[in-house]
């Protein structure tokens, strides 16, 4: 069931007629053409086993920290994210939702909440307490039918590419059952995300290191050194591409590399397995990994991802309370120029390296991150993403790199989420949004209508395979 009449057709156009008739007509070139989605976390078990979504509020508050930190902003606590509840206390998290859906307003967050409940289940009455009951018994009567199932919908969603996020030491036992179920055909990939390994500061560094090492085929008992470390990298990643992944994604708090020779290393590596490494000898190692890291990805061809400027997990009693990953995550400004330039000044030129940098610090976009796309041929612009991954935050993006380093040095569109239900109502913002950039461009005289109709469909097909190699 949709009701797509529920939504305005000209949401997110400029009110300017001419403009609005050129955005409108470049939306439509591209507003069904496949969803690529090079970088997300929806867990690849949800279309393995293929059962159906437990309820509503599961499915679009307990793993949606764009909605539920707003709750928590506005005096909530976040008890209700401790799954596994009762029916009851499903509706109850869902009826204070529903309450405070005026708390939404004007945010990405509620914008593509009202896309999908329009879309996927022909809602057109705004949430609130009065019918979140009824809203709830809607919904959970859709999961339950076999076109919500979730293979059902990521052929509906028409997605081409679905990239999911893996630790290196995992087995991909999933990835490895969907692309051998001939019953379906859709092209779900791991991403390797070594964080965990290339940073001593991380808590259980040590033990991450050793665990990497015995998945690796080494005996951590005998056979702990630098060089075996690096070589178990590889060999992971290797095993990573052998089931289908083409990126390696790397989430920073800063993009600081260094390249230090093979002894320094090897000695910081030592101090750093004995608990004695300083916090500046960590950086150093850490920095370094990352450059080691480009090297792998200029050897063996995986695209490299780098999210930086992030503080995680801000809230000390909140991370004691319910977890990581529960909306305390917070943006720091960034530098990348000096900080990249040890990685780059080796590897910057190598013709097998794609190093897509994003960034949380708008203030990069055309002081740092742009004109380093448009110098080396390896650099690739990311775009905006977490609290970036907005209308106005989109439109503020292309103003920023486009005029320094065009459309063509970009990632495309990328999803980033859990939240597998919000992934075409994000790619149908996106495409809106650059569709009134190009628009506006055209109806300046910057561009011609036939420049801007090759770009809209570029900027979803051409460019995002190009930036990770599909």
């Amino acid at each position: 069931m949709t009701n797509e009449s529920a939504l305005n057709p000209n949401r997110l156009f400029p009110a300017e007629p001419s403009v609005r008739e050129v955005a409108r007509q470049l939306f439509d070139l591209v507003k069904d053409l496949p969803i690529i989605s090079p970088h997300g976390h929806v867990d690849p078990a949800l279309l393995l086993e293929n059962q159906p979504f437990a309820n509503p509020t599961e499915l679009f508050l307990y793993y949606d920290h764009y909605v539920f930190r707003l709750l928590h902003a506005n005096g909530y606590g976040l008890e209700f994210l401790k799954r596994g509840g009762t029916d009851a206390q499903a509706r109850e998290a869902w009826r204070l939702l529903c309450s405070n859906w005026h708390l939404l307003s004007g945010t990405s967050s509620g914008y593509w909440l009202n896309h999908e409940f329009a879309t996927l289940f022909g809602i057109a009455e705004l949430p609130s307490a009065a019918n979140a009951d009824g809203l709830y018994d809607l919904i959970a009567a859709q999961l339950r039918t076999p076109e919500f199932l979730p293979r059902a919908l990521f052929e509906r969603f028409n997605i081409a590419v679905l990239a999911t996020t893996d630790d290196p030491c995992d087995d991909l036992a999933a990835h490895a059952a969907l692309a051998a179920d001939p019953s379906f055909s859709g092209r779900v990939t791991p991403t390797f995300r070594p964080d965990a390994y290339l940073d001593p500061r991380v808590s259980g560094w040590k033990v991450n290191v050793e665990r990497l090492l015995s998945v690796a085929g080494f005996d951590p008992a005998g056979t702990v050194s630098y060089s075996n470390f690096v070589e178990a990298l590889r060999i992971r990643r290797t095993y990573f591409i052998e089931h289908g992944a083409f990126s390696a994604d790397h989430g920073v708090f800063e993009p600081y590399t260094a390249d230090l020779d093979e002894g320094t290393a090897s000695v910081l590596f030592e101090k750093a397995m004995a608990g004695t490494i300083s916090v500046a000898e960590a950086r150093e190692f850490a920095g370094h990994m990352l450059t080691v890291s480009a090297g792998q990805s200029a050897a063996d061809g995986l695209v490299m991802t780098l999210h930086a400027g992030v503080v995680r997990n801000h809230s000390s009693q909140t991370l004691a309370n319910v977890g990581p990953d529960t909306g305390h995550d917070i943006p720091v400004a960034c530098e990348f120029t000096q900080n990249l330039r040890p990685l780059l000044q080796r590897y910057g030129l190598h013709p097998n390296l794609h190093l897509v940098l994003f960034s949380l610090d708008e203030t990069t976009w055309s002081r740092e991150v742009a004109p380093l796309a448009g110098f080396y041929p390896s650099v690739f612009i990311g775009a905006p993403w977490w609290f970036l991954d907005a209308p106005d935050s989109i439109l503020r993006f292309r103003a920023a790199t486009t005029e320094t380093a065009g459309f063509y040095r970009g990632s495309g569109f990328i999803d980033d989420t859990r939240a597998f239900l919000s992934i075409p109502a994000r790619h149908d913002m996106a495409r809106r949004v650059d569709s009134v950039f190009l628009a506006r461009l055209v109806t300046e005289g910057r561009i011609s209508f036939g420049e801007a109709e090759r770009i809209a469909v570029d900027l979803v097909t051409t460019i995002p395979r190009k930036a990770f190699k599909l």
